[in-house]
């Protein structure tokens, strides 16, 4: 259980054995591109500890964002990451002028809104990507792309595997395929070792799936179940896979890797969890469908083991989160929504 937040950023920046001897091999410096948003700061702070019990201290981690929180730069630089503020979406912006680096990881994005601001989303998701690999050529870059880019499949299926064939709903998940399809150009004609990175979705107390059902819950709000079933993963597995594939980035055809949980959950399952944690019962609403956003993430506990934390600690770590009066950041996944409209 966490008493503050700095006790869950001490959890997430802990690195596993695996971690710190897969950065020791890495060559040369790490580049963060969009470091300032949801799981940017926890995902340096984290590298920087790999490396540095990997005896690479000389490594440098650089966070570039714009850093509208001068709070969360400040804090990343006193824990020996490099903070660099730029704004990758100005047109005249100069990405010759952030730092060179041999590994790069790519989590710039563009979701709520995007039903609203189609080219928004397009100019972030897809057409930045090509800016980027313009820029760094030869880098390995593990980018973070989304499970969103399947379709929805059949709540029996067990998820869709990296060989799935793709069916992305609504603007924003088809620009996050044009962002895949952008790095693997660059994989194919280029020869940059790219990992494309299918998250969804990362829980780490202050946002993700289950703070969304924990606070319907405790608060009597209704559950929406059309979605019935979701896939979940502790952030501090994410952070750890996502520096790792690193070492998977492939020229030629991209390494692609779903980023998920081992299960598929019920979401009245984790919301009657919930209504025991809070000693209240849940409530719903809605007709379940027989189909859902799903990942098969085999590939991924194969190559770098199952996630450290199980999905009903998840549950309970939750629950004490929010007894504690402890910050959420008010920005839900909205994981329910069907028709790919964000």
């Amino acid at each position: 259980m966490f008493t503050d937040e700095a006790a869950l950023e001490e959890r997430l920046a802990t690195p596993s054995p695996a971690l710190v001897a897969d950065l020791a091999r890495l060559d040369g410096d790490l580049l963060v591109l969009g470091a300032g948003g949801k799981m940017g700061p926890s995902l340096c702070r984290l590298a920087r500890r790999a490396l540095d019990a990997a005896g690479r201290t000389d490594t440098l981690v650089h966070a570039v964002s714009r850093w509208s929180d001068p709070a969360a730069a400040r804090e990343l630089a006193a824990d020996g990451v490099r903070t660099v503020a730029f704004d990758l979406m100005d047109p005249t912006a100069d990405l010759t002028d952030l730092p060179d680096a041999a590994n790069i990881v790519f989590m710039v994005g563009a979701k709520f809104g995007s039903a609203g601001a189609p080219s928004h989303a397009w100019a972030v998701n897809a057409a930045l990507p090509d800016r980027v690999v313009r820029r760094w050529p030869a880098a390995r870059i593990a980018a973070f792309s989304t499970g969103n880019v399947y379709p929805l499949v059949p709540v029996t299926s067990g998820g869709c595997t990296e060989e799935h064939p793709v069916g992305p709903v609504g603007e924003y998940a088809m620009s996050c395929l044009g962002r895949e399809r952008i790095f693997g150009h660059a994989a194919l004609t280029r020869g940059t070792r790219v990992a494309l990175i299918r998250l969804n979705y990362a829980v780490d107390l202050r946002y993700g799936v289950l703070a969304d059902l924990a606070v319907r819950v405790r608060t009597g709000g209704a559950v929406d179940v059309r979605t019935s079933a979701v896939n979940v993963v502790w952030q501090g597995y994410a952070n750890e896979v996502t520096l790792r594939s690193l070492l998977h980035a492939t020229a030629g055809e991209a390494f692609t890797l779903n980023l998920t949980g081992p299960e598929t959950a019920p979401v009245r399952r984790i919301a009657d969890w919930f209504g025991a944690e809070f000693d209240t019962a849940a409530v719903y609403e809605g007709e379940e469908s027989g189909t859902a956003l799903l990942s098969d993430a085999s590939r991924c506990h194969a190559l770098f083991g199952y996630p450290d934390v199980p999905l009903r600690t998840l549950v309970g770590w939750q629950a004490d989160w929010l007894r504690r009066g402890l910050p959420l950041s008010g920005k839900p996944t909205k994981f329910q929504v069907r028709d790919g409209r964000f």
